[in-house]
């Protein structure tokens, strides 16, 4: 790969899904700080665990953006990485069931990716870039058709890094790969960013983090403010060696459960069967993922497909009177609202509200790995609203978008590689 110098990238605008990208002028690094929702943020700044963050106010930007429906991992990241919406890009969950087949799917490649990403388009044009995310099911999809720096917290010594001058991940980070349950999974992503931005000095990196600190703590508490204010520090030395750094989340995080401790929760499978008749539908959790002692496989988003002829419109009015539900959607409407893909939608979808989550059967969703601490999870309309932020202050006509319009997190690049002073 030839990489270009600065004034060459000036000259080279890159095309990707119908939206124009600045080559970068600087080091630029963009975050996806996954489960970072804005009472996070709202708190970190409040208690003063997120200083470099703070500094945005006066010398960048700090505004919030809504996320992907459904609010989910994988369809966020390949949003965020692509610049467009699941409807152009086909990645609409962490899990899904293949109409044609009957099978279902974990998502941990790119194989239903149907578009190609900006970090591929910006290697491929001689813009050195790297990505490093903590989870390896991202890996695939973040780093498709990219030429560059690849790899994950989960095995990050999967890279040759040799002409670095390491003989692996662990060895670049300086600690040992870090446990999947683990804040320092995150952390190692972040710092192996860092360290990669001293030695390769890449001039694009996306870095993409794990949620089990939100999915575990809520905001204020020592160990999600000790987590926040380290990766502010990460910020800090990013911005101090050069670089431009842009923030987002792939989807909040809210607690699902009663004031009691108990989870709230819907096993909609379980009743629209017994309601409707046994082997009537399936539902489908698109947040299951291998980090199901997240969050059990419990969002605020499901699908439902239906396995023999009946009532659509009574087992959706039936689901929509259940406690918790918040909204029923057929295919067509679901589609359309949220710029989903008809043909890897469900016959309809139902949303929970920000206080419950909705499952399947209740055989298929494990919370033993809970413990003591209350359910906190996302997916559903309650968590589509996330941070937006920006190290640099933006230009005026950037100014005027995110005062007047309608931000989504997947507008990051744009804002990062055209839109900063």
């Amino acid at each position: 790969m030839t990489t270009l110098s600065p004034s060459d990238r000036s000259q080279t605008p890159i095309e990707v899904n119908g939206r124009r990208y600045a080559a970068p002028q600087r080091p630029v690094v963009v975050i996806c700080l996954d489960g970072f929702d804005p009472d996070y943020l709202e708190r970190g700044l409040a208690d003063g665990v997120l200083p470099t963050i703070a500094g945005f106010k006066s010398g960048g930007y700090i505004g919030t953006a809504l996320a992907t429906v459904p609010t989910t991992t994988n369809t966020n990241n390949t949003s965020i990485v692509t610049g467009v919406s699941p409807a152009i890009h086909g990645i609409n969950g962490n899990y899904y069931l293949d109409a044609e087949t009957g099978e279902e799917i974990m998502v941990t490649d790119a194989r239903r990716l149907r578009c190609g990403t900006i970090l591929g388009a910006m290697s491929k044009a001689g813009v050195k870039t790297a990505v490093v995310t903590a989870k390896d099911k991202l890996l695939k999809v973040l780093a498709y058709e990219m030429d560059g720096i690849a790899f994950s917290s989960e095995h990050p010594n999967a890279a040759d890094l040799t002409a670095l001058g390491f003989k692996s991940g662990e060895e670049m980070v300086g600690r040992a790969k870090p446990d999947q349950y683990s804040a320092d999974l995150s952390l190692f992503a972040l710092d192996a960013g860092i360290k990669l931005l001293e030695t390769a000095k890449p001039q694009l990196i996306y870095l993409s983090t794990s949620d089990y600190v939100q999915h575990k703590y809520k905001p204020g508490e020592a160990e999600s403010n000790a987590f926040h204010a380290a990766v502010d520090s990460c910020m800090a030395r990013l911005i101090e060696l050069g670089a431009t750094v842009a923030l987002t989340a792939d989807h909040g995080m809210a607690d699902k459960s009663d004031a009691d401790g108990r989870p709230n929760v819907i096993y909609l499978e379980d009743a629209l069967n017994e309601k409707f008749g046994a082997g009537t539908a399936r539902v489908i959790c698109p947040i299951a993922d291998p980090f199901v002692r997240h969050h059990g496989a419990l969002g605020g988003f499901v699908r439902v497909h239906l396995l023999k002829p009946c009532d659509i419109k009574a087992m959706m009015a039936y689901a929509r009177s259940l406690p918790g539900v918040e909204l029923v959607l057929d295919r067509a409407t679901v589609c359309e609202r949220y710029q989903l893909p008809p043909d890897r939608e469900g016959d309809f979808a139902v949303f929970s509200d920000r206080g419950t989550v909705v499952g399947a059967r209740r055989e298929d969703h494990d919370l033993s790995a809970l413990g003591s601490h209350s359910l906190r999870s996302h997916g559903g309309l309650g968590e589509q609203r996330v941070p937006f932020l920006l190290s640099r202050p933006l230009t005026r006509a950037y100014r005027e978008r995110a005062a007047t319009g309608v931000l989504r997190n997947y507008d990051i690049f744009d804002f990062v590689l055209n839109g900063v002073e």
